[in-house]
């Protein structure tokens, strides 16, 4: 474990007792986003169960160990398609980044649906709230990425652009696994 501190194993990661304040507060953030999506007229159609997992480095330095298994998980709701054709979102995850850290975001977006048959493809944008140990010192920060979506109803493939947003980083192309709760019934 880094710098001897105990911690608490969660989602391939550690947590580390200086930083259990910023995780509480994300936690609570999380929880608060999900009831709230939950509450009201939201179908369990609607919400999706989020399996982080992949991350694919463009032009890594020699000899930088970055880590590719970006486990995690996380949820996301999707809203009724408006026009036909865009789908509004919400979606809350962590995960174990390329430094082996713990990083968490919460935020939504909205993506244009092409739909072909049981199949679509959705391109558009997330706007997020973001903590990461080796960015700006673990502190909330916002973001704002291009988001790909690719599958079914039930099952489908997220994909993120993370261009090099400091000299010391690697733009990469970040995966996710999304399936819908009605799987489970």
């Amino acid at each position: 474990m880094e710098n001897g501190n105990k911690g608490v194993h969660v989602c391939g990661s550690f947590l580390h007792g200086y930083r259990w304040q910023s995780h509480r507060a994300f936690l609570a953030l999380l929880f608060t986003l999900i009831a709230g999506l939950t509450a009201g007229t939201a179908a369990a159609e609607e919400m999706s169960l989020l399996v982080n997992g992949k991350a694919v480095h463009i032009n890594a330095p020699a000899g930088k160990n970055l880590n590719e298994k970006n486990w995690g998980l996380g949820f996301q709701y999707d809203g009724d398609l408006i026009n036909k054709k865009w789908v509004p979102f919400a979606a809350a995850s962590g995960f174990s980044d390329s430094n082996r850290n713990p990083s968490y975001y919460a935020g939504g977006g909205a993506l244009r649906r092409f739909q072909f048959d049981s199949t679509h493809v959705d391109l558009g944008v997330i706007g997020f709230v973001m903590t990461r140990k080796d960015y700006k010192n673990d502190q909330p920060f916002f973001g704002v990425l291009p988001a790909f979506s690719m599958g079914t109803n039930r099952v489908s493939v997220n994909m993120t652009y993370i261009p090099k947003v400091h000299p010391k980083a690697v733009p990469l192309w970040f995966f996710q696994l999304k399936v819908n709760f009605s799987n489970f019934r």
